[in-house]
């Protein structure tokens, strides 16, 4: 699978061994440090990972993530999580065996973790259970209809909380005016019970809270929901989506689309009216990040500029 959009997950120094965490959790993964800190020219913060691991890239089946090894500044939280999609189809349409391998995986991604939703049997799902790891990544495990629209294994999504905040509708909507090759799946609104919709006031309805939504954006899908309950949590670098792009011409135009706060545009990141971290950068930046003063080069930019380099 060719795959242009890669979650980036922060963690604090531990990159290395979440890596190692996830591989022995997932049969067939792997882990493996690609790029490491220089030793010289590195910013005060951080100075005590001079030669270190920078990022770890974890391929679980044919999706990849990117592991930063950084500090504290940053942690992941529930509002991007990852679906996982334990469809019968994908598991030679064996109910039983996609059942315990999700009974499995439930166990080990729970140890040390936190759980957010007990596993069991939902009006979604007969089997689905919301889990945080002791890394702070947020799994949403669920038993999939293998009658339904066919799905990935790993879905990505994100969540928007509180009443005043319910733009899950006009976030899908926006990035599907974004990104080339793109589609809605599937879009499910909560139900009006007496005057109501799910518990929210008619004063908001013309917000259209959405209980579920799902995308696509060349052959990855992603999903969006809004929840009625407030969150003390943020949108934030905790988790980014690295999007590969072919040339300039390309990352000027994601980059102009997609950045709506100029603070916090750095090295290639972005913020997009959502609060949605983005890292908008060329598909070959593991060879540009090869050439002499690449480093510094990098930290000085805010929008990538691959001349600059």
């Amino acid at each position: 699978m060719m795959q242009k959009i890669i979650p980036n997950i922060w963690f604090n120094k531990t990159a290395p061994e979440a890596g190692a965490f996830y591989e022995a959790i997932f049969p067939g993964s792997k882990a493996s440090i690609d790029s490491f800190y220089p030793t010289q020219g590195l910013m005060d913060f951080q100075e005590d990972l001079a030669g270190e691991a920078l990022t770890v890239t974890f391929q679980l089946g044919e999706y990849r993530f990117v592991f930063i090894n950084a500090g504290p500044e940053f942690r992941p939280n529930p509002r991007i999580s990852f679906i996982l999609n334990f469809d019968p189809l994908l598991f030679g349409n064996d109910k039983t065996a996609a059942r315990h391998e999700l009974d499995r995986v439930w166990k080990a991604l729970g140890e040390g973790g936190e759980i957010r939703m007990d596993l069991g049997e939902y009006p979604f799902s007969p089997h689905y259970g919301w889990v945080e790891d002791k890394y702070g990544v947020n799994w949403q495990l669920i038993s999939s209809d293998p009658d339904g629209a066919p799905r990935p294994f790993v879905i990505p999504a994100m969540l928007f909380s509180g009443t005043s905040d319910f733009k899950a509708e006009s976030a899908v909507d926006f990035y599907l005016d974004v990104f080339e090759d793109s589609e809605l799946g599937d879009r499910f609104y909560y139900p009006e019970q007496d005057g109501e919709t799910g518990g929210i006031p008619e004063s908001l309805h013309s917000r259209r809270p959405v209980m579920y939504s799902d995308f696509r954006i060349g052959n990855q899908w992603f999903a969006a929901t809004d929840s009625k309950d407030d969150m003390p949590f943020s949108f934030d670098c905790g988790v980014s989506f690295q999007v590969d792009c072919r040339d300039q011409t390309e990352i000027d135009f994601l980059w102009e689309a997609l950045s709506a706060v100029p603070e916090a545009e750095q090295c290639g990141w972005l913020a997009d009216q959502f609060g949605v971290a983005w890292q908008i950068v060329p598909e070959n930046m593991e060879e540009l990040m090869r050439r002499p003063n690449a480093w510094n080069n990098m930290m000085a930019m805010h929008k990538i500029v691959i001349d600059d380099f």
